[in-house]
C-alpha cells in the first residue's frame, strides 16, 4: 500500500510496526475495526525488536506494583499459547541468575522476594553445586543461584512478523516508509480524530496508538502538552556460531545494576550463543555502531559466568537500541494528556519484548471501550509459518522435490535455505522486499558466513521476483543499495 492523501476514515492508525505495534494490530483485528499500521522503515521489526537478547522474562526483577511488572508477568505467560497459534519457535528454557559473593546471596534473596510479590511462583534458590549440575560450564566461583524455569527464548523478529502476518490476513493495513511528521486534532465523523501528516501523504484517524519506540517521546510531543524525552540505550551483543548449540542450555544472567539486567549467556532460539548487551546511553537514535573497546568488556564480564566462552566461534557483533526513559521507570501505556483516543506506548525497554502481548491486548482494550466496536467474527487466530526444509527428513525433503524443484536448490549453504523457501519470504503476507527482510523470515545469511556466499544469489531471486533491476534491491531499504546502477545490463554471478 503506498502512501498519499487518503479520505477515508481508519478508526485506528498505529503508528510503528514493531512488537508493540503488530501486537495491538492483531488484538485489534478480533473487532471490526478499519485498522492501519504506519511505519518510517521499509519492513516489519526494523527498530528495538530486531535487535535485543530474545528472552522472555519471567518477571522477578521488575519492582512490584508497577505496570511494567504486570505486564511482563502476564505477556510471559501468553507466549506458549501465542507460538501455537501463531507458530513461531518458543522454548521455555530456564534461566539462572547468579551470586558470587555473600553480599550479593543476601541481593539474590532480595530479588527472590521481589519476584514472589510480582507473581513469579516457581523461583526456586539453588546451591553452588546444583547449578553446575544443570551447567556444567558455569563459573566455579558461584555461590548461589535463582532459577527461574518460567524463562525463555524466542527470535523476536520471526515473533513480529508472525503477529503482523496474522493481523494482515484478518484485515489491518500495513503502509511502510511512512515517517510521521505532524498530527493535528480534527473532527472525524462527529467524534475528535486525528489527522496524521506524513512524508509522502496525509491519513484521518479517529484514534491513534503511538508504539513507534525510541521515537516515541517524538510521536506523542507532535500533539501532547504534557512532554517526554526518551534516552537511546545501545546494547552492543557477540553472537557465537550453531555448532556452540547446548553449551548453556539456560540463560546466564549476573545480578541486575542500575542499567539493565546485566550481562547473559544464553541460548538462542535458533540454537547459537550470545553474550551481552553493554548498556551506554546515547544521544543518536540511528547510531547502531558496534566497537571493539565495548565488546571487549562485554567478552571479559560474560567469562565471570562462563569462564572458558570460545571466542574463536564468534561469527558476528550487532548492537541495538532500547527506549530508556531517564525520568520515569514504569512503562507509559495510556492516553496521551488532553488527547482522547491517542494511546500512548511510551518508554517501553525491557522487558518489552516479555510484556508486549499483554500491552498490545491492554491498548486493545481501551481502543474497544472508546469505539464500542462489534467483534469480528471472522477473526482467524491461527497462522502458518513458512516450511522449514532443513527441518525435514530425506523422504519428505525428496517428496517436496518432486513437487516443486526450487527445494532442490540450495541458497545459503550455512543455514541450509532453499531457493523456494526464499520465494516463500518474499510472497508470504507483508513479504520481504529487502535481503534484511528476506534473511529475518528464513534465515538466509545468518550462518557462519553472514552471507558471504548466499548474497548475490538473493539479489538475483528478489529482483526476479519483484520484477525489479538488482540495483534496485537494497539491504534494508532506503540508499542501502548493494549493486550500483551503471545503467548498462545489469548481472551478477552465482
Amino acid at each position: 500500500m503506498n502512501g498519499a492523501m487518503h479520505s477515508s476514515i481508519y478508526d485506528v492508525i498505529i503508528i510503528g510496526a514493531g512488537i508493540i505495534g503488530v501486537f495491538t494490530a492483531r488484538e485489534l483485528s478480533r473487532y471490526r475495526l478499519k485498522v492501519l499500521v504506519l511505519d518510517q522503515e521499509s519492513d516489519l521489526s526494523e527498530g528495538t525488536t530486531k535487535a535485543n537478547s530474545g528472552i522472555i522474562h519471567a518477571g522477578f526483577d521488575c519492582e512490584p506494583g508497577t505496570g511494567k511488572a504486570r505486564f511482563n508477568v502476564a505477556g510471559s505467560k501468553m507466549y506458549e499459547q501465542l507460538a501455537r497459534e501463531l507458530d513461531f519457535p518458543y522454548r521455555q528454557n530456564g534461566a539462572l541468575v547468579l551470586a558470587f559473593t555473600e553480599q550479593q546471596e543476601k541481593t539474590l534473596l532480595t530479588l527472590y522476594e521481589k519476584g514472589r510479590r510480582n507473581g513469579v511462583g516457581d523461583l526456586e534458590i539453588l546451591t553452588a553445586e546444583a547449578v553446575r549440575q544443570m551447567e556444567s560450564n558455569v563459573s566455579g566461583s558461584v555461590k548461589k543461584a535463582m532459577y527461574a524455569p518460567g524463562s525463555g527464548i524466542v527470535s523476536p523478529y520471526k515473533v513480529c512478523i508472525a503477529a503482523a502476518e496474522n493481523a494482515a490476513v484478518n484485515g489491518a493495513y500495513f503502509v511502510f516508509n511512512e515517517k510521521v511528521i505532524q498530527i493535528t486534532k480534527c473532527g472525524a465523523d462527529g467524534m475528535e480524530g486525528y489527522r496524521i501528516k506524513t512524508d509522502n501523504g496525509e491519513y484521518l484517524a479517529r484514534t491513534v496508538v503511538n508504539a513507534a519506540g525510541v521515537y516515541s517521546d517524538e510521536i506523542n510531543n507532535l500533539i501532547s502538552e504534557k512532554k517526554y524525552r526518551l534516552v537511546p540505550r545501545k546494547g552492543e551483543y557477540h553472537l557465537f556460531d550453531r555448532a556452540m548449540d547446548g553449551y548453556v542450555k539456560r540463560t546466564i544472567f549476573q545480578l541486575p545494576g542500575e542499567l539493565g539486567k546485566g550481562i547473559l549467556v544464553t541460548p538462542t532460539i535458533d540454537g547459537n550463543l550470545m553474550i551481552g548487551p553493554s548498556a551506554e546511553n546515547i544521544e543518536d537514535k540511528q547510531d547502531l555502531a558496534t566497537h571493539a573497546e565495548i565488546l571487549k568488556k562485554v567478552a571479559a564480564k560474560a567469562a565471570l559466568s562462563v569462564p572458558e566462552l570460545p571466542m574463536n566461534r564468534l561469527i558476528t557483533s550487532f548492537s541495538g537500541l532500547r527506549a530508556h526513559n531517564p525520568e520515569e521507570y514504569d512503562f507509559i501505556v495510556e492516553e496521551a494528556d488532553g488527547c482522547r483516543g491517542f494511546i500512548n506506548a511510551v518508554g517501553i525497554d525491557s522487558p518489552g519484548l516479555s510484556a508486549a502481548p499483554a500491552i498490545g491486548k491492554s491498548i486493545a482494550e481501551l481502543i474497544a471501550g472508546i469505539l464500542q466496536p462489534e467483534e469480528n467474527s471472522e477473526f482467524i487466530g491461527e497462522r502458518t509459518g513458512i516450511l522449514e526444509f532443513r527441518k525435514l527428513d530425506l523422504a519428505q525433503q525428496n517428496r517436496l522435490i518432486s513437487i516443486n524443484p526450487a527445494y532442490g536448490r540450495i541458497v545459503c549453504r550455512c543455514e541450509s535455505i532453499t531457493e523456494a523457501e526464499v520465494i516463500d519470504a518474499i510472497k508470504c503476507p507483508l513479504g520481504a522486499s529487502t535481503i534484511d527482510g528476506i534473511k529475518r523470515r528464513v534465515r538466509a545469511g545468518f550462518g557462519r558466513c553472514q552471507g558471504g556466499f548466499c548474497t548475490s544469489r538473493l539479489l538475483e531471486i528478489l529482483a526476479r521476483e519483484k520484477q525489479i533491476k538488482v540495483s534496485q534491491v537494497t539491504k534494508s531499504g532506503g540508499g542501502s543499495q548493494i549493486i550500483p546502477d551503471d545503467g548498462g545490463e545489469e548481472r551478477i554471478s552465482s
